[in-house]
């Protein structure tokens, strides 16, 4: 089993930066993925970023390439997404997953956090 909590989203203005925070616990060895994703209110969950953690590659959606990185600290079990320039339609929950396969999409993601909000004012 692996546990993952987000933390960091919060309330901001248009083009300010957050950074969130995933922290890993449990069978961490085991993962082979990590991904950020949202979900808007009335829309489905969509893909932000993902990390290959065996040699750290990154994937990005399209529309967050440029304003979002994903990183990760191994030493802390922890995953940041770095957001820059937000936008109001950045508005969402937050959620952070972990895959034990090479995962591109949140079915294939197996543990998920519970998520945090962000909200970007215009």
């Amino acid at each position: 089993q692996v546990q993952l909590v987000e933390s960091g989203g919060r309330l901001v203005q248009a083009g300010e930066t957050l950074r969130l925070s995933c922290v890993a616990s449990g069978r961490t060895s085991s993962i082979y993925t990590m991904g950020w994703f949202r979900q808007a209110p009335g829309k489905e969950r969509e893909s932000v970023a993902f990390m290959i953690l065996s040699d750290g590659s990154t994937y990005y959606a399209d529309s967050r390439k440029g304003r979002f990185t994903i990183s990760r600290d191994n030493a802390k079990n922890t995953m940041y997404l770095q957001m820059n320039s937000l936008k109001p339609e950045d508005t969402a929950v937050y959620y952070c997953a972990a895959s034990l396969i090479v995962a591109h999409t949140a079915p294939q993601y197996t543990y998920w956090g519970q998520g945090t909000q962000v909200t970007v004012s215009s």
